[in-house]
């Protein structure tokens, strides 16, 4: 059942209050007014996490022009040029320009956008320069947002991470299946996750839906048979089901007004019943959003 202890593990996403983004969203970018109206809902519903990052266009700077100081932040690094000199120097700069435009003076945690990078040559000093803004104070956690589990588990054999952020829902089960979860155990990772609406996808009517998703036809009909079955809508399955997971620290939600945001506090209230193995894909062109252009 939803509680306030239950709402505490939502984390807002914010990359709407930046771009116009998902496969669903018809409004675009959150208004600044609309923001507002967002986060202050997100705090009388116990919400305190806010994720955000500097390739969300404008959501730091429209962030930053709101009282932040009853939510931790969670913001990611862009890719570092790969001529950068001084690499310790650039990840400080970039530091100091999300804080200045969050008007923070310290962020909850850090992770890098195109974690990747770790697997060059300068990958020991990437990490060590993310590992020296926890040194000097200005992020408690550093870590790492990946597409697939398998990213997480090939940079652990080098590196330790405090938080990972990756894709997981309804279809999704990358994450157990691939044995990331115990390493996640192990080594005292954090874990968030995203992407519990696939973009959008898992929400839609088979109206709505693209027609470059009929290809997986048959795994839409069990999934809307069995909505049917328990009388339960998407919204309420894809919430209840990533927060009833024990090792899901914060459920990343991201929403373009406040009525979806108080939509999605009210779905997380209720029962679920078990969800029937078959309701899953592994085929990462549908579970991968970034690969949709190629449908």
């Amino acid at each position: 059942m939803f509680t306030k202890n239950t709402s505490s593990k939502i984390a807002l996403g914010t990359v709407q209050f930046g771009l116009p983004y998902g496969i669903s969203n018809k409004n675009g970018q959150v208004s600044n007014p609309e923001v507002a109206r967002i986060l202050d809902i997100a705090k009388v519903k116990g919400i305190h996490t806010l994720d955000t990052a500097i390739a969300y266009g404008s959501s730091e700077k429209v962030l930053g022009e709101h009282n932040l100081e009853s939510f931790d932040i969670i913001t990611k690094l862009p890719a570092i040029p790969d001529d950068t000199l001084d690499i310790k120097s650039w990840v400080e700069d970039q530091m100091t320009g999300s804080l200045t435009r969050l008007r923070v003076p310290k962020v909850k945690a850090v992770l890098l956008h195109r974690p990747e990078q770790l697997h060059s040559e300068a990958g020991p000093e990437i990490y060590a320069a993310l590992d020296s803004l926890k040194i000097k104070g200005l992020t408690e956690r550093i870590g790492i947002s990946i597409y697939s589990p398998n990213e997480f588990i090939n940079l652990s054999r080098d590196f330790h991470f405090d938080l990972i952020q990756a894709p997981f829902n309804v279809l999704d089960t990358r994450l157990q299946d691939s044995g990331a979860l115990d390493i996640l155990e192990s080594q005292e990772t954090s874990l968030h996750v995203r992407s519990i609406f696939l973009q959008g996808l898992l929400l839609m009517d088979k109206k709505q839906r693209p027609n470059k998703f009929n290809e997986w036809s048959q795994l839409w009909t069990k999934w809307e048979n069995w909505l049917d079955e328990h009388n339960l809508t998407p919204l309420e399955v894809c919430i209840r089901h990533a927060l009833s997971m024990p090792h899901i620290e914060k459920v990343v939600v991201g929403v373009d007004s406040a009525d979806q945001l108080q939509e999605i506090v009210t779905a997380a209230e209720g029962d679920l019943p078990t969800i029937p193995s078959d309701i899953s894909c592994g085929d990462v062109r549908l579970l991968s959003p970034q690969l949709w252009s190629q449908l």
